[in-house]
This record gives structure tokens, C-alpha cells and sequence, in this order.
């Protein structure tokens, strides 16, 4: 049971036309949306780029053997809390709770002297803070027993140990800037959130190079440490400035029984965002449970593999991150149709960027792998052994996507449902059945296929179950356009991994093999009639084309 027949739909609140900059009203334009997924991409994209430069410095500095498996051990608590407390659990609960009161707000639906905003502030942030340094101290004091259930009979434990202290602080210092991520986002501010992951990555490159030759591996693990406070610190002033204007200069009482009756409602929609966000990140947990046993450097292997894989996906979703508060908004006013046009509108964007991205992946995993880590301690080898883990990861990307995007609209209208949960966690069994009986036969290809499949059954049924639980969107003719694109990466996948064989330099083989999937994808997906493939052709057009005929005719 999802429990969406006993759960209440939150209250509509009627609809504003305008409305202030700051809250960005009712319906954002079309071109602050994109100008927004723009900013936010690029941002993205700076702070994907330093996070290869990261890993590179890591391979070079560290290799691929024992001591970059005990890292990523460690490794495992950022990633945990970054999905928790950033990128799905903090931001599933709170956009649409601040959505929900800038729209009662801008209704003016709250009891006079009372501003929403500030209610569900001063309701959550303090009990959030204690709550995530108790689970910041508890981590660092069980750093001993958390190295042995993540990867027993790792060869270095004492030095997993020690960088699973550093990277503990995660757990406050993220659930910070998840809380600042959202709640800017809910306000239409984009550029903050987005800049978290540059400073992040930047703060942890350069303590790698500041004490790398002190530290070893554990300067890796500070960095990250301090990283978390610069995501924080970025934030704060924005932050400040948006809940310190005019709209938000009232008072709001804080005895009231909305403020006591908040945190049972919190927590209601709390337990099955969690179970979600953990069943998601568990899939990372069973790869190297299941890979600490293999040879050293498979660990190592799994995550260079899918930190380049992932780069795709990540792009993808940028537009759907930038349009989750849209949805939020208009599920709290009750426009579903709204609501469905923007989530179909975003699956199609989203499949069209990941498909050619996946695509790109299969076709020149090796000469990728080459260009961005083979260098100091990453060999050939290392290069080979992880450009075939890639490309059995790039399987599933299409998958982690569509539950990445569709997820966003199980929970957008702020009230507990438990459905995406299930769906997770019936994934999550199949990825570690499928894992425990193929990595003995296909050692870590057997892993990353394992994900693929667990990954892919949990997006099938999200996709078949969210016109019940959720938007009611039009399932047929969104899964006929998934597999249009689905056919149309297929066929470009060929196209470039032939450039990328026939072409000897890597650089040069990888450019002209993303050129050649992106052409051949756009015209059979054009031929095939695959939605988001005008708006992508119209947006080229706008940005290369007209700029490009516009000197030409200037020339003349």
C-alpha cells in the first residue's frame, strides 16, 4: 500500500497572477526557466569538470591500488549524505514545503502576522541542525565498525578508518547545504545552488595538493571535509537576502499550532523520502561490498567508471531540477495539467540529452578513460579494466534518469506516498541478486550489470505507476517516445564508436565520435518523430546557426 487513497491533498491555494520576483510568483516564463537551466547547467557542468580534475588528481597522485580503495570507503559517506541531504531526500521534502507556503503567501492564506516562510524555517532548521551533528558524531565515533560492514577484508582498514572520520563531517555540513539548496530553489534562485558542487570539488583538489605529500590519501578525505563547510558558506548569503526582504518582515508569532503541528508533519513525509534516498544510494553500497573481495583496484575501477558515466545523467537533469519547484507550485494550486505538460516536457528533454550521452559513452569508453585518467599511477590496464565497467554502466543511464526526474513528481505535492520507495527498494533486490550471481562469473562486469538491470526495473515501474500516484501524464505516448530515442541512440552509438576506431588520436577520435552520435541521433530521432527533438534542433539552431549566418551576410 502507497497510502495516496488515506492521504489528504494538500490545500489549493488560488492562483496569482505576477506576483514578486522573490517567489517568482505562480508560473515562472518559459525564458526564465531556461535562462535558469542554462546558469545551472553551466555551473553544473564547471563543477562535473573539477570533479574530473579531482578524480584525475587522485589517479594520479594515488593510482588505483589499496590505497584509493580504503578513500573510497570512505568515499561512501559524502556520496551517501550527498544524495540524502542535497540531490534527493532534503530537496523531495523541503521545495515542495516552501512551495506550498510561498503560494499560500502570495494567496495571503495564512492567519494575519503570520509569514509561512518563516514558520517552516523556524519549525525545521533548528531540530535539522542538532539532529545532523548528533549523525555527524556518531559516524565519526563508529568509523571502526562502519569500515567493516562497508568492505570487509579491505587490506588498509586503519586507513579507511581515518579518512571515514575526516569525511563524517558530511553528514552536518551537507545537511546544511541541502537545506540552503532548497529552499533557494523553492524561491527561484538557481546560481547558489548550483555552485555548490565548484567549490566543493575545488576545496578538495586543493588540499590534495596543499598536503598530498604529508597526508597521503587522507588529504583527499580533509578536503572533502572542507569542502562541505565552502557549500554551506556560498549559500548563506543568498540565503540571508531572500528571507530577509520585505515579504518575509512579519511576525509570525512561533507559538502557534502550526508551528507545534510541523514536525509531525515533517516527519510524515520524511520516513518515505528517506527509505527512498537510501535504497538509491544503496546500490553503491552493495557494488563495493560486493567488489571488496575481488582483486585490489576494483573498487577503484567501479568508481572512475561511473563518476565519467554519470556526467550525462547529471546534465540531463539539470532541467528538471531548475522546473521541480514549477511542478511543486502547481500541484499546490491543484493545475495538474500544468503540472503534466512540464513533467512530459521534461522526461523527453532529459531522455534526449542522456541517450546521446550514453550513446558517446559506449562508443569510446577507452579513448575517454585515456584522455582523463591515464596518467602517474593509472596505466593501461587500469584505463582498459575501466572503460569496460563503463560502458555496462552507461546501460542503466536512461534508467537512473527517468527515476531521477520522475521521482521529483511522486513527491511535488507534498504529502506522504510510499510507492517510489517500494519501487526502489524491489530494484535494489534484483541489483543484489543479480550482483552476488554474476560477479562470479563476470567479476565486475558482473557488478555494473547488476546495477543496470536494478536500475532499469526501478525506472519501469516509477514510469508505469506515477499517472495512479502522482501527475497523471500520458503513459503510452511517453514510453513511445522513450523508445523512439532509445532506437535513435542505438543507431549513433555505431556511428561513433567507427570514428572512434578508424580516428588513432584519442582526443580526435572522442570529438569526432561525440559529433557523429549527436548528428546521426538528431536526424533518425527527427525521422522517427521522437518528442524534445524540435526543441533541441530549435535551440541549436538558435545558438550556432543564426549566430554563424549572421556574420556571413555582415561579411558581405
Amino acid at each position: 500500500m502507497t497510502g495516496t487513497s488515506q492521504s489528504p491533498r494538500p490545500p489549493t491555494v488560488p492562483r496569482q497572477a505576477g506576483g514578486n520576483r522573490g517567489d517568482r510568483g505562480a508560473s515562472p516564463s518559459g525564458g526564465f526557466l531556461a535562462k535558469a537551466a542554462f546558469l545551472t547547467a553551466l555551473l553544473t557542468a564547471v563543477g562535473a569538470l573539477l570533479g574530473l580534475v579531482r578524480d584525475q588528481t587522485i589517479a594520479h597522485l594515488y593510482g588505483a591500488g589499496p590505497d584509493t580503495d580504503a578513500f573510497l570507503v570512505a568515499w561512501t559517506v559524502p556520496e551517501v549524505a550527498a544524495t540524502l541531504l542535497i540531490e534527493d531526500a532534503m530537496a523531495l521534502i523541503l521545495v515542495p514545503a516552501f512551495s506550498l507556503a510561498l503560494a499560500r503567501r502570495a494567496a495571503g492564506t495564512a492567519p494575519p502576522g503570520q509569514d509561512p516562510v518563516r514558520l517552516l524555517l523556524r519549525t525545521t532548521l533548528p531540530r535539522l541542525f542538532l539532529a545532523l551533528s548528533a549523525g555527524a558524531a556518531l559516524l565519526i565515533a563508529a568509523a571502526p565498525w562502519v569500515v567493516a560492514v562497508l568492505a570487509p577484508g579491505l587490506p588498509e582498514p586503519g586507513l579507511a578508518v581515518d579518512c571515514t572520520r575526516l569525511t563524517a563531517t558530511c553528514a552536518l555540513t551537507f545537511g546544511m547545504a541541502g537545506y540552503c539548496s532548497a529552499a533557494l530553489r523553492a524561491h527561484g534562485s538557481f546560481v547558489a545552488p548550483a555552485v555548490i558542487y565548484v567549490v566543493y570539488n575545488t576545496g578538495i583538489i586543493a588540499t590534495m595538493l596543499a598536503a598530498g605529500d604529508r597526508w597521503g590519501v587522507r588529504a583527499a578525505a580533509a578536503g572533502v571535509a572542507l569542502g562541505g563547510v565552502l557549500m554551506v558558506l556560498v549559500q548563506v548569503p543568498s540565503l540571508w537576502r531572500k528571507l530577509t526582504d520585505r515579504q518575509t518582515r512579519r511576525d509570525d508569532g512561533g507559538g502557534t499550532k502550526a508551528a507545534r503541528s510541523g514536525p509531525a508533519v515533517a516527519l510524515a513525509l520524511l520516513a518515505p523520502v528517506i527509505v527512498f534516498a537510501l535504497s538509491r544510494q544503496s546500490q553503491v553500497l552493495i557494488e563495493r561490498f560486493l567488489a571488496a573481495p575481488l582483486p585490489p583496484g576494483a573498487i577503484s575501477h567501479l568508481n572512475y567508471a561511473q563518476k565519467v558515466a554519470q556526467i550525462p545523467m547529471t546534465l540531463s537533469m539539470m532541467l528538471c531540477t531548475v522546473t521541480f519547484p514549477v511542478v511543486a507550485r502547481a500541484m499546490a494550486a491543484g493545475e495538474t495539467g500544468r503540472a503534466r505538460r512540464r513533467v512530459e516536457r521534461d522526461l523527453a528533454l532529459a531522455g534526449t540529452v542522456v541517450l546521446v550521452g550514453a550513446a558517446t559513452v559506449i562508443a569510446c569508453a577507452p579513448q575517454l578513460i585515456e584522455v582523463l585518467f591515464q596518467r602517474g599511477a593509472f596505466d593501461p590496464a587500469d584505463t582498459a579494466a575501466t572503460a569496460a565497467v563503463m560502458r555496462v554502466y552507461a546501460l542503466g543511464l536512461l534508467g537512473h534518469t527517468l527515476v531521477g526526474a520522475l521521482v521529483r513528481c511522486y513527491f511535488s505535492a507534498a504529502r506522504p506516498l510510499w510507492f517510489p520507495a517500494l519501487a526502489m527498494l524491489t530494484g535494489l533486490a534484483l541489483t543484489t541478486g543479480a550482483g552476488a550471481l554474476l560477479v562470479r562469473v563476470w567479476g565486475v562486469l558482473g557488478i555494473a550489470a547488476a546495477n543496470a538491470l536494478g536500475i532499469i526495473l526501478t525506472a519501469a515501474l516509477m514510469l508505469h505507476g506515477v499517472g495512479r500516484h502522482s501527475v497523471p501524464i500520458a503513459l503510452r505516448a511517453v514510453t513511445g517516445g522513450l523508445l523512439k530515442l532509445s532506437s535513435a541512440a542505438a543507431a549513433a552509438t555505431g556511428s561513433g564508436w567507427l570514428c572512434a576506431v578508424l580516428i588513432p588520436s584519442p582526443v580526435l577520435g572522442t570529438a569526432a565520435a561525440c559529433a557523429a552520435v549527436t548528428a546521426v541521433f538528431l536526424v533518425i530521432a527527427r525521422a522517427l518523430g521522437a518528442p524534445g527533438t524540435d526543441t533541441v534542433l530549435r535551440t541549436l539552431t538558435r545558438v550556432l546557426v543564426r549566430p554563424l549566418t549572421r556574420k556571413l551576410a555582415h561579411a558581405r
